[in-house]
């Protein structure tokens, strides 16, 4: 055995076999889908990858003032988005996983434990990010620029000083609202600042700013012969193109940080996780209040899928950050109509409905297959129809409610692209929602804080359909007959897939198996 039983590698690879093991659970344990991803990975290089490679083979970057506010730009948003997933993961290690009273019971150091489970986090940072960018940055370094490779270890620096932050992060919020609350908090703040640069930047823009104005403002500024760089503001850069000292200087700093959180947390963290575990039985219980059975079967179930939904945070977060690009979509289309720019008008449109859509599509992916007892309703005196019907209904219900006063502004200002957006917009939520009724996989809401998604047919299927959808919308705000093509196409999709009663309770019967 490579690694000793209790060891700090031994508990690093349990960790890693853990994170493995949920990615299946994830895909559904679909050989068919690692290959396809495993091609998209491919396809992405040889597409995407291959032509930059060549494109950049002969540039050379130095370091000016625009490229290191670029760099730093870049480094600063990729921190935000891990900064979100760490508050997402250590709300996970506090509450979902469950395991840390055994582990600190055993023979093992307490502090090992905690130091590889802080670990993880980063490691699996540092993985994910280097999925998306690998595609595009191993073939330019291997056709030009060798050195670039160098951003892998400024991308596992930035992970590790992200995890860091993140645990103070989730640890401070812990101990200001307490253990009930943290765990709703943590997940809708992982969403936000996961979405917060884009906010940030297109803040000008919805609010009447010009395209681009962040952008242009830092570039601005990088030109300006008064702009002085504050002290190592180059190192992101540096890095990047290779220098070995820029490049252990940063993994030092990213390092001691990792090191000083990990010693200060420890014994608090180990506190905090007890903590949870009782806050979360105590909130069961509280959540345990009988409540009267009115306005029929229909409408009980809708009241109960609306409940369950707004409970579960975890879950809801997953929804939150498409939900947090909605909406600006649906402000900046009302203030392009009121300023009558018909030519940014059937693009938004487009846009606005392909969000709408995926939005719709998450919600109902969580009313119709997270079900902790699926066999009482499938027994239940109310036809199945009937019971899936509400299910869609109040999936459908959060995404009306956001969208019904912009529409309803933009028909006001822009009639034809307003009631192209809304049928759009209804055409979409409808045609996903039934995508998730006909290749439903029911599964208990615990295991759908791990699985982050449907099926990859399924989301392939979404995309497909809601994308026509959102091209047909998108000619129709502009006065398009060409509309009815990606129309037919969508339709024609849907009668291909769709599935009857028969048949999708024949499915569920062999996925049960």
């Amino acid at each position: 055995m490579i690694a000793a039983p209790g060891s700090t590698l031994w508990l690093l690879a349990h960790e890693m076999r853990l994170g493995w093991r949920t990615l299946l659970a994830k895909r559904g344990e679909n050989r068919r889908g690692g290959w396809i991803a495993l091609a998209s990975v491919g396809l992405v290089t040889l597409v995407g990858g291959v032509p930059i490679g060549l494109m950049l083979r002969r540039v050379e970057v130095s370091v000016s003032p625009t490229g290191i506010l670029l760099a730093d730009a870049i480094l600063a948003v990729m921190f935000s988005l891990m900064l979100s997933q760490t508050l997402a993961a250590a709300a996970d290690v506090l509450y979902d996983r469950g395991d840390l009273d055994l582990l600190f019971s055993s023979p093992i150091d307490p502090r090992k434990v905690l130091t590889v489970r802080f670990a993880t986090i980063a490691l699996n940072l540092f993985l994910v990010f280097s999925a998306f960018l690998g595609p595009f940055l191993i073939p330019i370094a291997l056709i030009g620029h060798p050195a670039w490779l160098s951003a892998f270890l400024v991308l596992a620096a930035v992970a590790i000083a992200a995890t860091a932050c993140g645990l103070v992060v989730a640890m401070g919020m812990f101990a200001a609202i307490g253990p009930r609350r943290t765990r709703t908090i943590a997940q809708v703040a992982s969403a936000l600042i996961g979405a917060g640069f884009f906010l940030v930047t297109q803040a000008r823009n919805i609010f009447g700013g010009s395209v681009g104005s962040v952008w242009n403002d830092l570039l601005a500024a990088a030109t300006d012969p008064r702009f002085v760089m504050p002290p190592g503001a180059d190192l992101p850069l540096r890095a990047l193109l290779g220098d070995p000292v820029a490049v252990l200087i940063l993994l030092a700093v990213a390092l001691a940080m990792f090191t000083g959180v990990s010693l200060w947390l420890g014994a608090r963290f180990a506190a905090d996780s007890a903590a949870a575990a009782g806050a979360e039985a105590s909130a069961v219980k509280a959540r345990t209040k009988p409540v009267a059975f009115t306005g029929g079967a229909f409408a009980a179930t809708v009241r109960k899928e609306l409940r369950l939904m707004s409970r579960d945070a975890a879950l809801m977060s997953q929804v939150m950050l498409r939900v947090l690009y909605l909406l600006p979509l649906g402000f900046l289309l009302v203030r392009n109509a009121g300023s009558h720019s018909l030519l940014a008008l059937p693009g938004g449109a487009a846009a606005l409905t392909f969000v709408a859509g995926q939005v719709a599509a998450s919600l109902a992916w969580i009313t119709v297959s997270a079900e902790d007892a699926p066999d009482l309703i499938a027994c239940a005196p109310t036809p199945i129809a009937s019971a899936r019907r509400a299910k869609l209904t109040a999936a459908f219900i959060p995404v009306a409610v956001l969208l019904t006063p912009i529409l309803a502004v933009l028909v006001v200002l822009e009639p034809g692209v307003g009631l192209a957006a809304a049928v759009g917009c209804t055409a979409a939520a409808l045609a996903n929602g039934l995508i998730n009724i006909w290749y439903q996989r029911p599964a208990k809401r615990s295991e759908f804080r791990r699985r982050r998604g449907s099926s990859w047919f399924s989301t392939l299927a979404e995309v497909v359909v809601g994308g026509s959808i959102a091209g047909a919308t998108g000619l129709a705000a502009a006065g398009q007959l060409w509309a009815a093509i990606p129309a037919a196409v969508a339709g024609l999709l849907l009668l291909i897939m769709r599935r009857s009663d028969a048949q999708i309770a024949q499915a569920l019967r062999v996925a049960v198996r």
